[in-house]
């Protein structure tokens, strides 16, 4: 490269230096912003859902239960070995095992790669892959502490239960159906902007 009057290669280096800084760096900085925001809100799940399923197991021995609304609500002490209301919940221990290890590793390690890689504007989005993150997480827990998970919220009416679930289910389900939302949104949306 050729040099100006009074300009160095180092002058030149400097620059070069300071586009990035400024300019990859600035969106790092944005994405910092968003991942703090997403590390907040998976550990202010993953807490919550371990300190409920800690009163519980304090409070409840299992199949224990005591009305919150009568007819529809009780808090139950449930032990799943299955995944969210009960899947695989007979299948054989030792595939359990591994499958839901397997399967939530693998969902934790592409939500953090996703986020690595991806700059996230929208903030549901970032609000939603927390959720997933977090409810895996607070499963993932109960099963290398107790080889299962520890439900308790019993929704019923009358005599008919729905499958008794946590707050990782919930958190997991909310964060699906917000994110199935995100995407039918942006599905709606790209017709309308190439017309």
């Amino acid at each position: 490269m050729r040099e100006m009057p009074g300009e160095s290669l180092t002058d030149d280096r400097r620059k070069t230096r300071g586009k990035r800084r400024y300019g990859k760096g600035a969106g790092r900085l944005v994405l910092r912003r968003e991942n703090c925001l997403f590390l907040t809100i998976a550990a202010v799940v993953v807490v919550l859902d371990q300190l409920t399923k800690a009163w519980i197991i304090s409070t409840l021995h299992v199949h224990d239960s005591f009305a919150v609304i009568g007819g529809f609500f009780n808090i139950t002490h449930v032990r799943n070995p299955g995944a969210a209301f009960g899947f695989l919940a007979g299948a054989f221990p030792l595939f359990r095992s591994i499958f839901f290890l397997a399967v939530t590793a693998a969902a934790i390690a592409l939500i953090i790669h996703y986020l690595r890689t991806t700059r996230i504007k929208s903030l549901p989005l970032v609000f939603s892959l927390a959720l997933i993150l977090a409810g895996a997480v607070g499963n993932l827990i109960d099963r290398v502490r107790f080889g299962e998970v520890v439900d308790f919220l019993d929704f019923h009416v009358g005599a008919h239960h729905w499958p008794a679930f946590n707050v990782a289910d919930a958190a997991i389900t909310t964060g699906a159906v917000v994110m199935v939302a995100i995407l039918l949104r942006r599905r709606k949306e790209r017709p309308q902007e190439g017309g």
